[in-house]
């Protein structure tokens, strides 16, 4: 049956949206988008869901509000589930509720999933509280751009001026000096506490503070322009104390992610947690080996091995994927002792009922050499399941110390198809503060997709590379390496990039 979701997208942080409108979109057979709706929401969306961009920005609209009210209405109309995603909440200044009268005299059903609204969030993640037991117990959502046709205004400008605590208005960039005009004049204090919050909740966060009698001017010193939140009340003065989100120490630093979509999760995650604004630009993909022939022998024969070395989460995840494919399970690698190289990797293992029986501290293939010189290998059979593309170190150091090593590809990296064109718009809006590499082959992939020009542009940014070996390779092939993490993590290569910016946490200019 056809059905359109009303979907509060949330304030920009794509964390904010709540579990409902999630599945919403992941349902969807069409998502219908706003300008104010975060981008990455829309992976949530199916592969064959059809997106359709509806947004409004600074007064241009892609589409006029009857266009999208017979959008919905001739999309649902054809039988298909149709979420409407809008930022914030659809019933807060949302226009929602004109969208869904239009459903109802359409005859199509529809359903309302509130979201987190700016006027909560924004202020929120600029550490103001828009109640306060000491200051204020009243709060109202104003509008700050009215409809235009109306002969006067519907805002009753005395009773918000002398009887409201908190005041939030909405799209009131422009027409601040009129806002301040009408409160002043009508009995507010010009010395009111005031913060304008451009972006809130996402890492272009933007807080310009003063009072009614100044308010203006800063937002005109500081340049700011839509979208922004106004909040006016005594609980702007929180804000020095309160103040969380901009002090992150990473916080409007833009940083490149080149790890595969895959795995990119855990280190952006890690990075916007401390604040960093990340471009994904994906430039690997890892895919089964071309002949999986040999690997396929491997197994049927793991009874000639006495050690199997992992070196890396994929090579345990291709693995164990043909294991079970071939209709075994961890049971045929009970004679075996494992090695596995660094934590992560012993985690992984071990979430197949596997615990590894040596663990290196780093991930080099070296430290691997290096723990096996303290056990006994001469005439031992060892089984490598590793990357198509693998350094020979590894083999090599352990055939020398007496054991005879058996070399399996269970995946290989290609180079992925990422929108390098997005990248390079992204990048001219305002350059990257550092790039990330956590292998060799996201470097090379990474240099090949950019354009000659563009190239040269980005490679004088600051690289952060996860290990020794990584950074080589970036250097070799001309970019500025600043970061190298000692510990080949991806909290390891964290960590190194915050020791880099220490002292810093603040917007660069």
């Amino acid at each position: 049956m056809p059905k359109v979701y009303l979907v509060g997208a949330g304030p920009g942080d794509p964390g904010l949206i709540t579990v409902k409108g999630r599945e919403c979109i992941a349902t969807a057979d069409v998502v219908v988008y706003d300008y104010l709706a975060a981008p990455a929401l829309l992976r949530h969306a199916r592969p064959d869901a059809e997106l359709i961009y509806v947004g409004k920005k600074g007064g241009e609209h892609t589409l006029p509000q009857d266009e999208i009210n017979r959008l919905l209405v001739a999309k649902a109309t054809g039988d298909k589930v149709v979420t409407r995603l809008k930022g914030g909440d659809p019933f807060v200044f949302g226009r929602g509720g004109e969208e869904a009268e239009v459903l109802v005299d359409a005859g199509i059903p529809f359903e309302i999933v509130p979201g987190v609204t700016s006027a909560v969030a924004a202020p929120a993640y600029a550490g103001i509280p828009l109640s306060h037991r000491r200051l204020t117990s009243t709060i109202a959502f104003v509008t700050g751009h009215e409809e235009p046709g109306k002969e006067s205004s519907g805002i009753d400008w005395s009773a918000l001026a002398t009887g409201i605590g908190t005041l939030v208005f909405f799209m009131g960039v422009k027409n601040l000096p009129t806002i301040v005009s009408e409160l002043v004049s009508r009995g507010r204090a010009p010395e009111t506490p005031v913060a304008l919050v451009r972006w809130g909740t996402t890492p272009e966060q933007a807080t310009v503070s003063g009072t009614l009698a100044d308010i203006v001017a800063r937002v005109q010193a500081a340049g700011l322009k839509a979208p922004a939140i106004i909040v006016v009340g005594e609980v702007v003065g929180l804000r020095e104390r309160l103040r969380w989100f901009e002090d992150r120490p990473l916080f409007g630093r833009r940083i490149v992610v080149t790890r595969s979509r895959e795995q990119a999760s855990d280190l952006v995650r890690a990075l916007s947690d401390l604040g960093a604004d990340c471009l994904e630009c994906p430039t690997i993909r890892v895919m089964p080996p071309d002949d999986p022939g040999p690997l396929d022998r491997a197994i049927d024969r793991l009874n000639d091995y006495d050690w199997i070395v992992f070196t890396s989460v994929n090579g345990v995840a291709g693995f164990f994927e043909r294991l079970l494919a071939r209709g075994r399970d961890v049971r045929a690698l009970g004679h075996l002792r494992t090695a596995a190289i660094g934590p992560v990797t012993a985690e992984r293992l071990k979430s197949f009922g596997l615990r590894s029986d040596l663990v290196p501290e780093t991930f080099q293939a070296e430290a691997v050499v290096a723990a096996f010189a303290r056990q006994e290998l001469h005439g031992r059979r060892v089984l490598l399941p590793r990357a198509q593309e693998a350094r020979a170190v590894l083999p090599e150091q352990l055939s020398a110390m007496g054991a005879t090593v058996h070399e399996v590809a269970v995946y290989r990296t290609v180079p992925a198809d990422p929108d390098a064109g997005a990248l390079v718009e992204r990048l001219a809006e305002r350059p990257a503060d550092l790039l990330t590499f956590t292998s060799s082959s996201t470097v090379k992939n990474f240099k090949t997709l950019l354009p000659p020009g563009v190239f040269e542009q980005v490679r004088r940014v600051p690289a952060a590379c996860i290990g020794p070996i990584t950074a080589d390779t970036a250097r070799e092939l001309g970019f500025d390496v600043r970061i190298v993490a000692e510990s080949f993590t991806i909290p390891g290569l964290c960590g190194a990039i915050l020791t880099h910016y220490a002292g810093g946490g603040r917007r660069p200019s």
